[in-house]
């Protein structure tokens, strides 16, 4: 039997979230499959700081993060072979060598640059083997250390992307289009009535949902607030602030008294909520928008962090099935002006239909497992 490990990187919840997917597909045909945090092999102290430095950035000084990125994307030789970042990255492909050889696994699928980088020196300093490795990229776009990678196959999310990573070096024959991967509960559609029932909200309201990420990130605070004072008593707004607990204790704190706005905060039932709502207010994250999209659930983004979602924000509102606005007030009024808008929605819901993304978690097993078959 194949023995699968994936390597995923504690930058956020998305990366985690893609490894969760597939891990969830894998165990769902009674494979062994194991998420591993890259990081962890050059130190687990790097891994904290990291992780710790990725969510300030990105929860409280977006426009650094966009910066950063944007300086990578043009000057690609800041995180080439031969760069400090590379470096440190590299340091943990020896431990990470070894844990793979130790534990025998065939197949390693890694969600991040950062982790095929360390995976792609396992191999070439220490002679590591595998029957079959790749890359599952996240976004609608080509993240800029995505050429650095050295292994077997690059899964993108979609084909009309391949030119924008084959431009930036990555090689067109490692390229396959599989999709972004999500879990298996967002391929499942509750009953609206059932599931307002479940959450206390109203069968014939409008609902918007909004939520900014796991991290609450974005002016969600200014957001909610222009979007309260246009709701009407027949519209509803459920807002998530995940792991933000500031924003969930001023939004309780404004909001808690209002019948028709409950705030929540981290929740594992994003997807039942998803089944609820008419309108989803969210930042274009790879893996929220995904998981939206599969559920036809039209959005309306605000651009919080920009780098690498400007890509997922650009394919979907071309698409069709999302709407933006640089100007929060603009942002506020579409969304409330959508809610009352039923040929609007069911048009937008019918682009995402349209769009026919892949189950990324299966197309993924499948074709590891076909490059692992001929070699174990």
């Amino acid at each position: 039997m194949m023995k699968t490990l994936i390597l995923s990187c504690n930058t956020g919840e998305g990366h985690n979230s893609v490894a969760r997917a597939i891990k969830e597909y894998y165990n769902d045909r009674g494979e062994v499959c194991e998420i591993e945090d890259s990081l962890r092999f050059v130190s687990p102290k790097v891994s904290r700081l990291i992780s710790k430095w990725h969510v300030r950035l990105y929860r409280y000084t977006p426009k650094l993060f966009d910066k950063g990125y944007n300086l990578l994307e043009d000057h690609p030789r800041l995180s080439g072979d031969r760069s400090a970042i590379h470096k440190l990255f590299a340091t943990g492909s020896g431990k990470l060598a070894k844990f793979i050889i130790e534990n025998r696994y065939d197949s390693v699928i890694c969600t991040h640059v950062i982790s095929s980088t360390i995976l792609t020196e396992a191999q070439r300093r220490h002679g590591l083997r595998l029957a079959s490795s790749s890359l599952v990229m996240t976004d609608y776009t080509c993240h800029p250390m995505a050429c650095d990678s050295g292994l077997d196959v690059c899964f993108i999310p979609v084909a009309e992307t391949i030119d924008d990573f084959v431009e930036k070096g990555v090689p067109r024959e490692t390229i396959e289009i599989s999709g972004i991967p999500v879990r298996r509960a967002f391929y499942t559609h509750t009953d609206r009535a059932a599931a307002r029932e479940k959450f206390g909200i109203p069968a014939d309201c409008r609902h918007l949902l909004v939520m900014c990420g796991s991290m609450g990130c974005g002016p969600v605070r200014a957001l909610v607030h222009k979007a309260a004072e246009r709701l009407t008593a027949d519209e509803y707004m459920t807002v998530i602030c995940g792991t933000n607990k500031k924003l969930y204790s001023e939004l309780v704190s404004a909001y808690g008294a209002r019948d028709n706005i409950r705030v929540l905060g981290y929740t594992k039932e994003v997807s039942e909520l998803m089944d609820t709502a008419d309108l989803y207010l969210t930042k274009p994250g790879g893996i929220s928008t995904t998981e939206a999209a599969t559920k036809r659930l039209p959005m309306v983004f605000v651009n919080a962090v920009a780098g690498c979602e400007d890509g997922n924000l650009r394919f979907f509102v071309s698409h069709g099935g999302a709407v933006t606005d640089d100007d929060l007030d603009v942002l506020a009024e579409k969304c409330v002006s959508l809610l009352s808008d039923a040929d609007a929605l069911r048009k937008m819901s019918d682009n995402l239909a349209r769009l026919g993304l892949s189950d990324g978690a299966k197309i993924i097993h499948d074709r590891m497992y076909e490059l692992t078959a001929v070699c174990v």
